[in-house]
């Protein structure tokens, strides 16, 4: 694994993060998953260690730094055999939008929390009927005197059932325009009206999937994120670069555990002659592909952390969707080749490949598909027209 473009600083945290990640592994993430319980052990020390919310205001109990450093952490933790998936949301998403756009009162309030883990908080923008469309977002806020009112469903929404509150995105009217424009509330788990039914699903993960209902929840003033007249889209995409440069971030670990297992295994495995596996280039050369395609995922990566913490939201945009991309694209392939590598043995528990399947796959839907990134690459890089 290269780290040339990486400070000493960095190298250091990913040292770091790897050891805390050793000292769970991947047996503890699957019978966590298998009883349907949350890596709270996990999270906690993370926490405590200052890596949840490497990425938040130092002013906030944060460590001050930025997107680089925070999707160093989950990279280390899912190549540890120990993703977790709420980073993705409670620091990187919440925590962002929440940072940059936040009034001073909801800093103080849900900062500090995000930052020690005590604190959660789920993201709600994917509705049934939207998809990944999310001007075609249809809950809606209205006001009512000093408060709000929030009216809608959302989907596929994670961890619900261990957060303290869901960052939500609806659609208030622009009162100079008429027109609907996004807005982000923060919605209490246990506010009235809000309710929440999992979704079975196949995967084998500890964070659970839920639809959400919320029948005109009554929410105080100080719900919305900023100022009114502040919402729009760039604080809806304040927190989703920060999402798909940290779905990068869980491709690239998923693929490296699984690429690492191979690698292992091919190293001593023998079968015809005293030489191992790997010493056969139909062996060799596919884990030599996915090793060279999660290095160059993990490039795009950094250059979209870079680009994000400079500030420049166009150019993460455009960086953090193709390193969404390549990154998916390369975990796929990488552990399809690692449960290929170990025949058999890579669908048994006691290798604990084959429940990445189903997850690598999950890296080319969530949290945008490769579809909707390979048409914002060519409309918004290449120009080319819309079809839709």
């Amino acid at each position: 694994m290269s780290t040339v473009l990486e400070t000493p600083e960095h190298q250091a945290l990913r040292a770091a993060v790897a050891a805390l990640g050793r000292r769970f592994g991947r047996a503890y993430s699957t019978e966590l998953a298998r009883k349907g319980e949350h890596p709270r052990e996990l999270w906690e020390e993370a926490g405590k260690l200052g890596y949840l919310g490497v990425n938040l205001p130092e002013e906030y109990g944060g460590g001050g730094a930025g997107m680089a450093e925070l999707s160093i952490v989950l990279e280390e933790l899912g190549a540890a055999g120990s993703p977790l998936l709420m980073l993705v949301v409670s620091p990187a998403i919440c925590g962002t939008v929440i940072a940059r756009f936040g009034t001073e009162e909801q800093k103080r309030a849900w900062l500090p929390g995000l930052s020690d883990g005590s604190l959660t908080m789920s993201f709600g923008i994917t509705e049934p009927e939207a998809g990944s469309n999310s001007h075609r977002i249809t809950t809606t806020a209205r006001r009512d005197g000093e408060e709000w009112i929030l009216s809608g469903r959302k989907v596929f929404i994670s961890g619900v059932d261990i957060s303290d509150a869901t960052l939500v995105v609806g659609r208030t009217e622009d009162a100079r325009s008429g027109s609907l424009k996004p807005c982000l509330f923060i919605v209490p788990r246990d506010a009235p009206g809000f309710s929440r039914t999992q979704i079975d699903m196949e995967l084998q993960a500890a964070e659970k999937q839920f639809e959400l209902v919320l029948d005109d929840v009554r929410l105080p003033a100080g719900a919305l994120v900023g100022e009114e007249a502040d919402t729009g889209l760039l604080q809806l995409f304040a927190g989703l670069n920060p999402e798909r440069i940290m779905g990068a971030a869980f491709s690239i670990g998923m693929g490296r555990y699984a690429l690492e297992r191979a690698v292992d295994y091919a190293k001593t495995r023998t079968v015809w002659k005293s030489a191992p596996i790997g010493a056969h280039q139909a062996i060799a050369h596919p884990l030599a592909q996915a090793h060279i395609e999660l290095e160059l995922a993990r490039l795009m990566m950094q250059k979209a952390a870079k680009l994000y913490d400079d500030g420049d939201d166009t150019g993460a945009g455009e960086a953090a969707n193709m390193a969404k991309y390549a990154a998916a694209e390369a975990c796929v392939r990488a552990v399809d080749q690692a449960v290929h590598t170990l025949g058999g043995n890579g669908l048994t528990r006691e290798y604990g490949l084959a429940s990445l399947i189903t997850a690598a796959r999950v890296s080319r839907i969530a949290p945008v598909s490769r579809e909707m990134i390979l048409n914002y690459v060519s409309h918004q890089t290449l120009g080319l027209p819309k079809s839709y």
